[in-house]
């Protein structure tokens, strides 16, 4: 089969992380089976339409890496990409229906229609609008809604994911399938373009399950072959008790991105996110994602969110960038999250400093909170040094001392690099007869007053040797 797939995102605002991977499955299967995904703008509900959002669409397919084959921007056969722009072709096929019978005008006044509902609550009864259809109707042209003359009756179809499904007569009703602002609904549109279009896979959330009969009622009667239905679990909110929203947490991939989220992380865990291929991997490239993407691995129930295991795979992709492609790399992406300070110094020293502290990042943006020593003197803080956990047992002559040793020893070093100052570190052990952890903590917090550091050897290496012994003879003043 040559496998089309569509993402099809309305422009009402930004993109939530459940949108995207509606974006992910249907980009790896076309991939996967050479075929092509296009990006289609479903824009017809104009009351919600945001200025803007499908430039912050493409942005975050872009960002991703999902390079779509057909659509805005590329173009492509079955242009145009936007709904409505495409008014022409949906009115072209609801003239189709009309003329088969299938379709009707419908003159009735949202009163009408609130009466109708009304005497179905008070009957305990379900409100079809096909029992209220009238039994005449005006010729219908823009400005009246258009609805579907549905014939009830049962269906039977495969689902890719929640496989053999039935429905019966009693789901089906005359839908709308033009508003009476002349555009489409979605339930009409979707139908048009992706038979257009000759998308094969429509890969869309769960909730669209209920709605399937109806869809295929209108396949039906179009005389149309339904596309292999691809239904996706919903993504669940940390609690696993509701599909994950706003309220819970979830903030839009623009967010995250800002925020230090590779791009190579978000696509890891979205794709996965549902879908495993039966292994115990859980670090995967896009290419390892599109050779062993499958539609038979894709879960049927809801997939817990949990952030955690996102931040966790991104400390886990800015290592492996590193280690197979260098710091150098790295270096690139992290230049909007630098400290504001860092700007004053050449590009060689951060690249000193993201080479001894990428290994402790978790998100990119870490390195504005723990790279600041680097680049500012830090600010003497004689409470948390005599606090410390490992250095309150000394008194503080000790501490004086042990710095004033620690200067005069480091002052002698024949060079200032790593080595050289490991093996001096560990001779002043002999000379304070102090425990590591005693010793490295009191000189690591002498010079950074961070809670975290990179390897002291290292630190000190970068930080040089001048700016070292002016904040050790600093701090031992101060005690």
């Amino acid at each position: 089969m040559n496998v089309v797939t569509r993402f099809a995102p309305s422009p009402t605002g930004y993109i939530h992380i459940g949108n995207v991977r509606s974006a992910i499955y249907p980009y790896l299967l076309a991939k996967q089976n050479a075929g092509k995904m296009i990006l289609r703008i479903e824009d017809t509900d104009r009351g919600r339409y945001v200025d803007g959002a499908t430039e912050l669409i493409e942005d975050t397919l872009k960002w991703l890496g999902l390079d779509w084959d057909e659509g805005p921007i590329v173009g492509g056969p079955n242009a145009p990409y936007f709904q409505s722009e495409r008014m022409e072709i949906y009115h072209e096929w609801a003239k189709k229906l009309i003329k088969a019978g299938r379709a009707y005008a419908d003159p009735t006044s949202p009163e009408k229609l609130n009466e109708y509902r009304e005497e179905c609550n008070i009957k305990k009864q379900p409100f079809l609008y096909r029992n209220y259809r009238p039994e005449s109707s005006p010729e219908w042209s823009p400005g009246v809604p258009l609805r579907f003359k549905t014939i009830p009756k049962s269906y039977d179809w495969h689902d890719e994911v929640m496989g053999d499904m039935h429905s019966g007569p009693e789901v089906l009703d005359d839908i709308i399938l033009i508003k009476k602002d002349g555009y489409p609904t979605y339930n009409f549109a979707h139908i048009v373009d992706d038979a257009t279009m000759g998308v094969t896979h429509i890969m869309r959330g769960v909730e669209y399950l209920s709605s399937t009969p109806n869809y295929l009622a209108l396949y039906e009667a179009l005389g149309l072959k339904a596309p292999k239905l691809v239904s996706l679990p919903h993504i669940l909110a940390p609690t696993g008790n509701k599909k994950l929203g706003k309220r819970d947490g979830a903030k839009s991939v623009t967010e995250y991105r800002d925020d230090g989220i590779l791009p190579e992380a978000m696509l890891n865990y979205l794709a996965c996110l549902g879908w495993n291929d039966g292994s115990e991997q859980e670090i995967y490239s896009k290419e390892e994602l599109i050779k062993k993407f499958s539609l038979a691995r894709i879960q049927t129930s809801g997939a817990r969110y949990d952030e955690t295991k996102l931040v966790w795979l991104n400390g886990q992709w800015i290592r492996k960038i590193v280690d197979e492609q260098g710091v150098a790399a790295l270096a690139p992406r992290v230049q909007e999250f630098w400290p504001e300070s860092a700007k004053e110094f050449n590009e060689d020293y951060r690249l000193q400093v993201l080479s001894i502290i990428y290994d402790r990042l978790k998100t990119l943006s870490d390195l504005r909170q723990m790279t600041g020593y680097f680049f500012t003197e830090p600010k003497i803080d004689v409470d948390m040094l005599i606090n410390n956990k490992f250095i309150r047992k000394l008194s503080e002559s000790e501490i004086e001392g042990i710095l004033k040793t620690a200067v005069s020893e480091l002052s002698q070093a024949p060079s200032w690099d790593a080595e050289t100052l490991q093996q001096i570190l560990n001779q002043l052990l002999d000379f304070t007869q102090k425990k590591p952890a005693e010793l490295f903590s009191l000189i690591r917090l002498a010079v950074s007053f961070a809670p975290f550091s990179p390897a002291l050897n290292l630190t000190l290496a970068v930080l040089g040797r001048d700016r070292t012994l002016a904040r050790l003879n600093a701090v031992a003043r101060a005690i």
